[in-house]
């Protein structure tokens, strides 16, 4: 590990100017992620600037109905919160679905977006990665891909985003805010995360040196009707092989408003707005759920070994909305609606 420098920021302007600063730096949340990443030499920092202790750690409602979440509220704190357990649940689940009880109480919901990828060939130095050395190459791709990308990937680059709260808040059209040297600014997460392209070493549209300081949700009633579903390899905490944040509006039958977005299947977490339109409208039965996961998986692009995924989420989509479907009728009949 590089030797680095260390400094506890105590506000923000002062965390923003100390970045500005120095383009080696980096901040630091939880480090969950980012020290790991130091100790393989992935990232080599000359200062970590730390801002656990800034005042952005609070969950509060928005005027209009949404919910603001400061950026260093731990992963614990945001899924015990009564406001997002009973109005987005899909969050709560997706966060505790992400990790273990000790590494939620560490990790930051800025830090949980920013994480990097768990490709092995990027997170080991002695392997060719253009993500981590733009030209170098995508072993992936002719290598060990079972657990990487089937939509939006490229020839350059075939890794998958592995934040797990990332799905849930790109389906409820969060919305991150940030601060820099010249004054605020805010990113809708639809545009925070960029396509791979041929740059896959530009992660997200932040400009340099931006601090995230928060999320925001916007008011979403169907969000209350909603949940988030992970398959992984093994039933213990490990990353997803596929995933879904999903919510359904269900009237008379038919499908007023859905909410869906796919984990582990694309460098960002992925909204099936595709699949969205089908729904829309639509009776609420197997077969216009399998339409519309079809629909949205017709763009993947599978590799040799992880072609499965297509099957997987297929079948999840299709499991989970008519879950979702039946608790709507369930709901209906109980409250005479």
């Amino acid at each position: 590990m590089r030797e680095f420098g260390y400094h506890r920021a105590s506000d923000v302007a002062g965390a923003v100017a100390l970045l500005g600063a120095d383009p080696e730096a980096r901040f630091l949340g939880g480090g969950t992620n980012l020290v790991d990443l130091m100790k393989t030499g992935v990232e080599r920092p000359a200062r970590l600037v730390d801002v656990r202790d800034l005042p952005l750690d609070g969950i509060e409602s928005t005027a209009d109905g949404g919910l603001r979440i400061g950026a260093t509220v731990t992963n614990s704190d945001l899924a015990a919160h009564p406001d997002v357990r009973r109005r987005y649940p899909a969050l709560a689940h997706a966060v505790l679905a992400g990790a273990s009880g000790q590494l939620r109480n560490m990790a930051t919901v800025g830090g949980n977006l920013l994480q990097r990828t768990r490709c092995g060939y990027f997170t080991d130095v002695t392997k060719p990665c253009n993500k981590r050395l733009p030209g170098s190459g995508c072993p992936a791709v002719e290598g060990e891909h079972h657990n990487h990308a089937v939509l939006g990937a490229s020839e350059h680059c075939v890794a998958v985003h592995p934040s797990d709260m990332g799905v849930a808040l790109t389906a409820f059209d969060a919305v991150v805010s940030y601060e820099t040297t010249d004054g605020p600014g805010e990113l809708p997460l639809a545009d925070f995360y960029l396509p791979v392209g041929d740059t896959p070493h530009r992660e997200t549209a932040l400009p340099p040196g931006a601090l995230i300081t928060g999320v925001t949700l916007p008011p979403a009633p169907v969000a209350a009707r909603s949940r988030y579903r992970k398959v992984r390899e093994r039933a213990s905490y490990a990353f997803a092989i596929g995933s879904i944040a999903a919510a359904l509006d269900v009237r008379d039958g038919e499908v007023r408003e859905a909410r869906l977005a796919f984990g582990a299947v694309a460098s960002r977490p992925w909204r099936a707005r595709t699949a969205e339109r089908v729904l829309t409208g639509a009776p609420t039965d197997a077969e216009t759920f399998a339409a519309a996961a079809d629909a949205e998986l017709a763009a993947a692009r599978p590799l040799p070994h992880n072609g499965y995924k297509v099957t997987l989420m297929r079948n999840l989509v299709v499991a989970v909305l008519t879950e979702l479907a039946e608790d709507n009728a369930r709901l209906s009949e109980e409250t005479g609606r």
